[in-house]
């Protein structure tokens, strides 16, 4: 009787571990969901009664336990428009270096990944002193909207220029050689070609450039200031909503259900702008052949 041959029991541990990652997998992002739905019922539940057309449009009164955040809306978009006006051509220029160097180039493109990499640590706190210092003082712009968005410019900076460098360099791997051989220039290469393969990196770029500039506080403190009335041009004093919440909160007797009011709204737009950004990637997405 032929020996029977020794059952392999390979596959059957590969599918268990499969299991156990998937499970894994599944109960870390059931984790960040249920946290993030706790604190928008949290939210809901103390501020909801606050939200209303009139607290959008109208000024705060008695030091923002009534009235509204119209100011701060205006402040808040205006700093982000500073930000991002400053911001993306400097990241999309740093991110060429890095993704696309030429040999005399290497040595400028690690010192700049290094210098990204520092700039990425340093807490806000240090951006806000620094932006203090230069912006503030130094180049006389004094306690303002644009003193603020060019500390907020260099905050993101680190991120939008390490995921639009990730996105440039896939692209240039899938289509630098066939640019090369049509004789294309390095400029005509990243503006036509790679820059928009490279779409859904800057996407996500920009939405987590926009969702660290309206989420910081610190260095706003520092540079653009308290000052919660309606701002007339740049060099005015803005309050930004995340300012705003941060003083309702600590500062205010009676202010938290303005403060969670306010957090709702600074809520909405952060998603509103990842909800942009998902469906400007699906709209350049090509349908499949047949569909």
């Amino acid at each position: 009787m032929a020996d029977l041959a020794p059952v392999r029991r390979g596959p059957a541990r590969a599918d268990w571990h499969s299991v156990v990652l998937a499970a894994l997998a599944w109960g870390a992002a059931a984790v960040v969901v249920g946290a993030l739905g706790w604190i928008v019922v949290d939210l809901l539940g103390a501020g909801a009664r606050r939200l209303s057309w009139q607290f959008l449009t109208t000024a705060p009164q008695r030091s923002g336990r009534s009235g509204g955040i119209a100011p701060m809306l205006v402040s808040t978009a205006l700093i982000l428009a500073t930000c991002l006006a400053v911001a993306v051509p400097l990241a999309i220029a740093a991110a060429a270096v890095l993704a696309v160097p030429v040999s005399s180039g290497a040595g400028r493109a690690r010192r700049l990944r290094i210098g990204l990499d520092l700039l990425a640590g340093v807490p806000s706190i240090i951006f806000g002193l620094f932006g203090a210092e230069l912006f503030c003082r130094v180049l006389g712009l004094g306690f303002s909207i644009l003193s603020g968005g060019l500390t907020l410019a260099c905050m993101a900076l680190p991120i939008m220029v390490r995921v639009l460098a990730a996105g440039l360099a896939a692209a240039a791997g899938e289509h630098g050689a066939g640019a090369a051989a049509l004789g294309l220039s390095r400029t005509t290469t990243l503006l036509r070609l790679l820059l928009p393969a490279a779409a859904p990196a800057f996407a996500a770029a920009l939405a987590l450039g926009v969702g660290r500039a309206l989420a910081e506080t610190a260095a706003l403190i520092f540079t653009s200031g308290y000052v919660d009335r309606m701002p007339g041009s740049l060099l005015d004093s803005g309050r930004a909503l995340s300012v705003h919440i941060y003083d309702l909160a600590m500062n205010v007797p009676g202010g938290d259900a303005s403060a969670h009011a306010t957090a709702l709204v600074l809520m909405a737009l952060v998603l509103a702008v990842d909800g942009l950004s998902a469906w400007l990637l699906l709209r350049r997405r090509p349908w499949p052949a047949g569909a």
